[in-house]
């Protein structure tokens, strides 16, 4: 039986994942702040961890396990407090990490766009900096450091019906109101991951060979445009895009260039990818009706 920790797994994929990994078989502990409530299977250990505090860290440090999932390290304090916390302690760590590492591109961007192994590591906490800088420096500590072996699961944005962020949420409630949304570059392209296959691609990294930045993400691409034409299509309303708006008009997705990545690396691990069009135009359905 595999023994398992989950710092963060109280909501979205976090919550799937935990779920999966109570239905393999493995021994989980989850360690949040435990501020949600959430309803786990009873065999799920909850434990109360402050991510920023690395003497609450090393508490859960004093065990081993097999496998760590940290879907909260959001700077390089966090990861340093992480390493030395776990240091001998892990068998394999999977830190959730993100398609913002890379800039813009209109091209796909691989894995060797962003290199976390010679980045410049600055130490400080998530405060004052990007969401952006505060993964790269996670990344960096935790590749330079190679204490543990480690996998980076840079995902795109998360798409579910219970995604707390809301910004999938956010246009469709807009067009079905009639309101104008402010986008940048309509032919922008994207790729996006639903929150089920992100809990699945957590899973499989657990046992799988691969370490290093893994992109993860749907098969397919979509341009900003044809998923608010979807999305109009889906509440019978057109979509009033506009160049400039104001803040709360301001679109999640209002990048000023094309964001994709490509997921071979992961494909070719042996990872099997849904299409986009499988299940986001499903979604778009799902949400509109909700209005409703």
């Amino acid at each position: 039986m595999k023994k398992v920790l989950v710092l963060g797994g109280t909501r979205f994929f976090g919550k799937r994942l935990v779920h999966l990994l109570v239905e393999s078989g493995a021994e989980v502990t989850v360690a949040t702040r435990g501020i949600t409530d959430v309803d786990f299977p009873p065999q799920v250990k909850r434990v109360k961890v402050d991510r920023d505090d690395a003497e609450s860290l090393a508490a859960v440090g004093s065990e081993d396990w097999d496998i760590i999932y940290d879907n909260i390290c959001y700077s390089s304090q966090n990861a340093l407090d992480a390493c030395r916390a776990f240091q001998g302690k892990v068998g394999k760590y999977i830190l959730t990490s993100t398609l913002s590492v890379y800039d813009f591109s209109n091209d796909p961007l691989v894995e060797k766009e962003f290199d976390p192994f010679t980045y410049p590591i600055q130490p400080g906490s998530r405060e004052g900096v990007t969401y952006q800088e505060g993964k790269r420096q996670a990344e960096a500590v935790f590749f330079q450091q190679q204490v543990f072996p480690v996998l980076a699961a840079r995902f795109p944005i998360v798409l579910a019906e219970d995604d707390y962020t809301r910004r999938l949420h956010f246009h469709v409630e807009h067009i079905g109101e009639g309101q104008p949304i402010g986008m940048v570059n309509p032919e922008a392209i994207m790729c996006f991951i639903h929150a089920q296959e992100a809990a699945e691609f957590l899973f499989w990294s657990g046992t799988a060979e691969l370490t290093g930045p893994v992109n993860a993400c749907s098969h397919g691409t979509i341009r900003l445009r044809e998923l608010m034409d979807d999305i109009a299509d889906a509440v019978g309303k057109p979509a009033i895009l506009r160049a400039e708006a104001s803040e709360e008009h301001a679109s999640p997705y209002g990048f000023r260039d094309s964001f994709y990545m490509d997921n071979s690396k992961a494909s070719d691990a042996g990872f099997f990818f849904r299409p986009l069009d499988s299940w986001l135009p499903e979604l778009v359905r799902t949400l509109a009706s909700e209005r409703v």
